[in-house]
């Protein structure tokens, strides 16, 4: 087997994990940082994430930046969060109907004591919920260790992030894994979503994996596991990689 050929697989186990439960995943993929990122990564992001949120105010833009980058850093192998946009694809998800909750049963009564199986327990849309948990998070973390999350350093956020996915930090009105399952579920999808959407800046996701993007037909090679494809993704706009 080539080298690219390993790094496919390595990329593949990675994208099968972080598509599956929430649980141990915030360990899962900080497993996979053993180094940061390229000077040349660092030098493209830098160049190119001027972006300005509409949503977040300071505070809240920091601790989304700071978390995503936690939970999906950059390595060896690829781009973190951070490189990619993530925290823009989540600000500007929050001016959707989906940041507003617009099909979301939002109406009482509430049963957040409930398990899994009543389906979602809160009155927050999914803006409401990043303001909310932020604003407790970071008074939590100055309580605990003196500082804002954001201004922890990473083996504590992590330390934190792994709290929250327990459900072992005390927010009022919300479950913390509640919160950290919306979080890492949004890091998630702005990771790998069309670059339309502010995140995956560059198709860096998919040219990491081999996915093919917007291609029109590729459908020979979904025969063929464990074959690198030969051609770079497009995106739905029709940007080449």
């Amino acid at each position: 087997m080539s080298d690219k050929e390993e790094t496919l697989q390595r990329r593949r186990g990675f994208i099968k994990g972080s598509i599956g439960a929430a649980a141990s995943s915030v360990f899962f993929l900080r497993s996979m940082s053993h180094a940061g990122p390229s000077e040349a990564i660092a030098q493209e992001t830098a160049s190119t994430n001027t972006y300005q949120p509409r949503y977040f105010t300071p505070d809240e833009w920091s601790f989304v930046t700071a978390a995503v980058e936690r939970l999906i850093p950059s390595n060896e192998d690829g781009p973190g969060a951070v490189d990619l946009g993530v925290p823009e694809f989540i600000d500007r998800q929050m001016d959707t109907d989906y940041g507003h909750g617009a099909r979301w049963y939002l109406q009482g009564p509430f049963h957040p004591e409930a398990d899994f199986t009543l389906g979602y327990q809160m009155k927050y849309s999914p803006r409401e919920m990043y303001r909310v948990a932020i604003a407790e998070i970071n008074a939590w973390s100055r309580l605990q260790h003196g500082k804002a999350f954001a201004e922890l350093d990473g083996a504590t956020q992590d330390h934190v992030l792994g709290l929250l996915e327990k459900g072992q930090v005390s927010l009022q009105g919300m479950k913390a894994n509640e919160f950290f399952i919306q979080l890492l579920a949004n890091t998630k999808e702005g990771y790998f979503a069309d670059p339309m959407y502010g995140g995956n800046r560059g198709m860096g996701s998919w040219k990491m994996i081999g996915f093919p993007g917007a291609r029109a037909d590729f459908k020979d090679w979904s025969t063929q596991p464990g074959k690198v494809y030969p051609l770079g993704p497009v995106s739905i706009e029709g940007e080449k990689a």
